[in-house]
């Protein structure tokens, strides 16, 4: 049974067989005893991007009162749908992420929560993702940013988008403009000041 734990670039979770590069969690939205989601889709504002393999541990997907368990395609897919790198399991990867914020926002070292209370700021409006406004040409973007044509989400890599689906990425697509930005702004400033996000390999290779 393929359960609903995958995440989409627009923070929907779903239940699709792609399971992607990284884990990450929301809190506890799940019931154990059925492997299904409760009603509400978040019970944290820390939205973690986790790794897959850490160390010797080992969990047993959505089976016990722990946090959920999601998947994502790849860190830009996590990014866009408003999570960020976790500071346990990623340590690097969150410490990079914090120093591109820091570097973006001309502000002292924030903690984890702060980050966080921004980002839940810019992902959600009544309750739903938040879609922002864009000004910039897709050529302008930094690698990893995800944008919205006609309700498809892209992912932007040198200068070039290619289409999220529920089974990887597609062929590079020539859009000039888009008609939104998912990735949270924040998270987009962070990308233009140097953090670089783990891309599936179909973007990369």
């Amino acid at each position: 049974m393929t359960l609903q734990n995958r995440v989409t670039p627009f923070g929907d979770i779903v239940a699709i067989p792609q399971r992607g590069l990284f884990t990450g969690n929301r809190g506890i939205i799940h019931d154990p005893a059925t492997k299904t989601l409760l009603d509400k889709r978040w019970a944290s504002r820390a939205w973690l991007v986790c790794a897959c393999r850490y160390k010797d541990f080992h969990r047993q997907v959505m089976a016990r009162r722990s946090w959920t368990e999601l998947f994502f395609l790849d860190e830009a897919t996590a990014l866009a749908a408003g999570h960020r790198p976790c500071f346990y399991c990623r340590r690097d990867a969150a410490e990079a992420f914090r120093a591109a914020w820091m570097r973006a926002k001309g502000v002292a070292r924030p903690t984890a929560p702060q980050i966080d209370a921004v980002l839940h700021g810019e992902r959600l409006v009544d309750r739903r993702k938040r879609l922002h406004a864009i000004d910039l040409a897709v050529r302008d973007l930094p690698d990893g940013a995800m944008i919205a044509v006609d309700g498809t989400a892209y992912a932007v890599v040198a200068g070039v988008a290619h289409a999220w689906t529920e089974t990887g990425y597609g062929p590079p697509v020539a859009i000039a403009r888009a008609q939104a930005l998912i990735t949270p702004p924040s998270t987009l400033a962070v990308l233009q000041a140097g953090y670089r996000p783990v891309l599936h390999p179909a973007l990369t290779g």
